[in-house]
């Protein structure tokens, strides 16, 4: 009965859990179009950094860091690979029909706040290969963060959580911010190659900056996953797979 339980439960925090970063991807993707202020400035060696670009994108990323790890903790290498390319799959769908949408005219009422033709491509249109940009990167750094992941836990075992989580982000997501910025922006016209190369190392070091910070709520999410799945079991310890 209690392995029943333990199923169950495991079963229904696995799709709370993808729900969570499946929407938190594709939120990441659609508002990727649009460029932040990073008020930070500082000098060094005598010379003036700061303050800094990165796009918006970036604000989703964290809880998809978060999720990642635990999934990978939790239900293995092989349960995170799936779900990337779910997930993949599922921004693709987005891009066709955020595509259809743009190829629909807007009906235009005089004095309405709704978006017209041009607003809408505006926004929506840049989008498109941002969109595909970020699949490649999404699925490159994922694939890889799930196999580092493992590497590292299969040399640790269940200790150092922290290594585990921030040493296989430090990798990936080198890849990831590389790639989703030069197909998103730079292919299309929408960013100087000089620009690129200040936003991509910025993006990537407030990803780090990110994942690193997340390291008590990885600590926090591992003991109340770890609580609900042994009351399934009587309080009897449950063994990450």
């Amino acid at each position: 009965m209690n392995q029943e339980k333990l199923s169950e439960r495991r079963n229904w925090l696995f799709i709370i859990l993808a729900g969570l970063f499946i929407t938190n991807a594709v939120t990441a993707e659609l508002i990727s179009n649009k460029l932040i202020q990073v008020p930070i400035e500082f000098n060094l060696f005598g010379s003036h950094f700061g303050p800094f670009a990165t796009i918006i994108g970036i604000l989703p990323w964290p809880v998809v860091f978060l999720l990642t790890d635990l999934m990978n903790e939790f239900y293995g290498q092989k349960a995170v690979r799936r779900l990337s390319w779910i997930t993949a799959g599922l921004i693709a769908y987005c891009f066709i029909i955020v595509g259809l949408s743009l190829a629909i005219p807007a009906y235009e009422i005089p004095g309405s706040d709704l978006a017209d033709n041009a607003s809408y491509l505006k926004v929506f249109g840049q989008s498109q290969m941002i969109i595909v940009g970020s699949i490649c990167a999404f699925l490159v750094s994922q694939l890889l963060d799930a196999f580092l992941f493992d590497k590292i836990k299969h040399k640790t075992g269940n200790r150092f959580i922290w290594l585990r989580s921030t040493g296989s982000t430090v990798v990936s997501q080198v890849i990831d911010s590389y790639i989703v910025l030069y197909i998103g922006f730079v292919l299309p016209g929408k960013m100087s190659f000089g620009t690129y190369m200040t936003v991509a190392p910025t993006n990537y070091i407030l990803k780090l900056l990110i994942a690193v910070s997340l390291t008590p709520l990885i600590y926090l999410g591992h003991y109340l996953m770890r609580r609900y799945l042994n009351k399934a079991e009587g309080n009897s310890p449950v063994v990450s797979e």
